[in-house]
């Protein structure tokens, strides 16, 4: 507990009082009155932020000091435990913010963002920089040893600890100003990138009259449909085309008419590459940032200062898992590749020019030939309504979860949905979000956001979790249901698995549970749940035609399975190729010079490459996983927990995909204990053994060695 001397308890409550006074009025500062404390979406406004952060940012120095301020002996308690429970409404502030900027942002969004940001900074920095705190906890850190602590403990010691020296604590004053500035920088750059990135995918489209009908012929009814409401809903009629992703997918897939595709092939492309939203040289100085930051800390790469943190551990084992991952799958790859080539060039008269935007077209033509197969076969049985029943009916399955919809919590778009959580025995897990759909100002992707953490209260009260899912999954239209593609569906299961982490987790401290473990083991609950996308135990309790009602077929199911391992190694290497630049962006040891398409051909073996240099295009302008995401030089953990998900999923084969009580191992070894333990310890404890390449190759339809 805090012993704190009578002026310093005057000076914080007249702080306190002064707080509250100014939270009168904002919904983001007052308590919650929502079921279950749920932010009150209904009533925050864009002009509620800015006084918020203030008066959060304020809230949270009071605790700061309080603890720096605190005469007694430095402990476990009364300095690493009281630091985590500080800034506690700064943090609900910010989450808040974040999801309204990333699924509804706005011209005045990213202004705010823009002007708030030199706030959000200093405050960042004001911490692991503030010398009497960084005092205190290396006292208890230097003392660990003689400690009792428990796991919880031990994790949030070292993880504090962490924070604290890899943010600059242990700087001198003049490499701690210089730490300032560049991080600083660095914060505003990433931020810029984003915001480009998301600009300018809503800066083009195509529009194509109803006395053009023949350019969208071969195009799903589902697609034409809403390009046609896009139209519609700028007071014209015929199709709006655009670069959101089941639009534009669509598109390529389906669309004969060449010259539009290779329109919006360049438009897609080159979007962050040149004019208005350039990112070149935003690009070059984040990674140099990075690069200089790292090199303040005493680490020669930036890839090396972030995998001392991972379970990869160096930037050499990363290295050596994506060149064996390559030349494994580097043949098939080549060879599917020249298959759809091929095909292509005998549906042409022999003599054609195989170019990027032919691909998807020709690849769904030829896997039709092969498989019989299309996604206008499978999309009737993956009617959205379907797919999250099926989804919560194999979290019930496998860990006797109920989702009820709750129409009284609010929700910052009409599109979102609210679900109750509870266990079969009727205890409270949390709130789960669903915002499924795409709209204008949404980030592209999929992606799952904590609102808020489970943690216990100092109080001893146990704080369950808020958790939102997003994508930009289509819309239902006037003439039909929203159906997903087979990917859409995948994505579904993915994002599902991150929410199951951060529902189902377990313990005291709101950074050591769910998903505040390693960036290279985050993806395997992720990743584990998309292995259920074509087993047919799963598929059989949910999957009908949303027209007839008849289950999905047993041959339809095998023929997505070969399908997709047809296509597995190409798809293996493009990630590979992006896992690879990725690295090579963030073990740079000079600033780059070069244009970003030289840099991308260098980073990259040949191999890797499957169109001529000058028809490869350039991934890193609009790559936010890596320049505005957390995935700096951690975007090979895709590949990473690859290995580990089809290794642990061999054993849910074994005992039966539904099998509870193997899911139940699952949960209490991998879901429940957050980042209280080495994540391999953890694993081995689950599986038995450390993962094995082999089952990842296998599943991709590769003899493995």
């Amino acid at each position: 507990m805090i012993t704190l001397t009578v002026n310093l308890k005057t000076f914080l409550l007249t702080m306190a009082t002064n707080v509250m006074a100014e939270a009168s009025g904002n919904p983001l500062l007052a308590d919650f009155d929502a079921p279950f404390n749920t932010p009150p979406f209904d009533r925050i406004r864009l002009e509620h932020y800015e006084p918020a952060f203030e008066v959060a940012i304020r809230m949270e120095r009071r605790d700061i000091e309080a603890i720096v301020a605190n005469p007694d002996e430095p402990t476990f308690e009364n300095t690493i435990e009281a630091i985590e429970y500080a800034g506690e409404k700064f943090s609900q502030v910010e989450r808040i913010f974040n999801t309204y900027d990333r699924c509804m942002s706005s011209d005045s969004m990213r202004m705010l963002a823009r002007k708030l940001q030199p706030k959000l900074i200093a405050r960042a920095n004001s911490i692991p920089l503030n010398e009497g705190l960084f005092a205190r906890v290396k006292a208890v850190y230097d003392k660990r040893a003689s400690l009792t602590l428990d796991n919880e403990q031990r994790a949030l010691l070292e993880k504090t600890w962490q924070f604290f020296t890899y943010n600059g604590a242990n700087l001198d004053a003049a490499d701690k100003e210089r730490f300032r500035t560049l991080s600083s920088e660095l914060a505003s750059l990433t931020l810029r990138f984003g915001q480009n990135v998301l600009q300018s995918s809503g800066s083009y489209s195509m529009d194509i009259s109803q006395n053009e009908a023949w350019r969208v012929r071969g195009i799903p009814d589902y697609t034409l449909e809403s390009m046609a409401q896009a139209a519609r809903d700028d007071g014209r009629a015929g199709w709006k085309v655009t670069l959101q992703a089941p639009v534009y997918s669509s598109f390529m897939k389906y669309c004969s008419d060449r010259d539009a595709k290779r329109e919006l092939w360049y438009r897609m492309n080159e979007k962050n590459l040149e004019g208005q939203w350039d990112n070149s040289e935003t690009i070059k100085r984040i990674a140099e940032l990075r690069m200089r930051i790292a090199n303040l800390l005493g680490f020669k790469t930036y890839a090396d200062y972030t995998l001392e943190r991972r379970m990869a551990g160096t930037p050499a084992a990363v290295n050596e898992l994506l060149l064996q991952l390559a030349q494994a799958t580097s043949k098939q790859a080549h060879k599917t590749f020249d298959d759809v080539k091929s095909y292509a060039a005998k549906q042409n008269g022999g003599n054609f020019d195989f170019s990027p935007w032919d691909l998807s077209y020709y690849d769904e033509r030829y896997r039709h030939e092969l498989y019989k197969l299309d996604d206008k076969q499978i999309k009737p049985y993956l009617r959205l309504e379907s797919v999250r029943y099926g989804v919560f009916l194999l979290a019930e399955k496998l860990y006797g979860l109920k989702f009820t919809e709750n129409l009284a919590i609010p929700r910052y778009h009409p599109d979102v949905k609210c679900y109750e959580v509870h266990e079969d025995k009727g205890r409270f897990m949390g709130i789960l979000y669903l915002d499924l759909h795409s709209r204008t100002g949404k980030r592209a992707g999929a992606w799952t956001a904590v609102l808020r953490d489970m943690y216990t209260d100092q109080r001893g009260n146990e704080v369950r979790p808020h958790v939102l899912i997003c994508s930009n999954f289509t819309k239902p239209t006037r003439n039909g249901p929203a159906l997903l593609s087979f990917n859409e569906y995948t994505t579904m299961l993915h994002e599902f698995g991150h929410a199951l982490h951060a529902l189902l987790c377990e313990g005291r401290y709101p950074t050591i549970t769910g998903l505040d473990v390693y960036r290279d083991f985050v993806e395997l609950p992720s990743q584990l749940m998309e292995n259920f996308a074509v087993e047919r135990a799963f598929l059989n309790l949910w999957a009908v035609h949303y027209q007839t009602g008849k289950k999905i077929p047993r041959e339809l199911i095998d023929r997505i399975v070969a399908a997709r391992n047809y296509q597995a190694a190409y798809i293996n290497m493009r990630q590979i190729y992006y896992g690879m630049i990725d690295m090579a962006w963030h073990s740079i040891t000079e600033p780059v010079k070069t244009s970003i398409a030289e840099f991308e051909r260098n980073a990259t073996p040949p191999e890797m490459r499957f169109f001529a240099d000058s028809l490869v295009a350039c991934v890193s302008p609009s790559f936010t996983h890596i320049f505005s995401g957390g995935y700096a030089a951690g975007y090979y953990s895709y590949k990473w927990c690859e290995l580990l998900d089809a290794d642990a999923f061999t054993l849910f084969k074994k005992n039966g995909v539904l099998d509870r009580k193997t899911a139940e191992s699952f949960r209490r070894n991998i879901l429940v204990p957050g980042a209280s333990e080495d994540p391999m310890t953890l694993y081995v404890r689950f599986r038995g053994h450390k993962p094995d390449v082999k089952p990842m190759l296998e599943r991709m339809g590769i003899t493995h060695n």
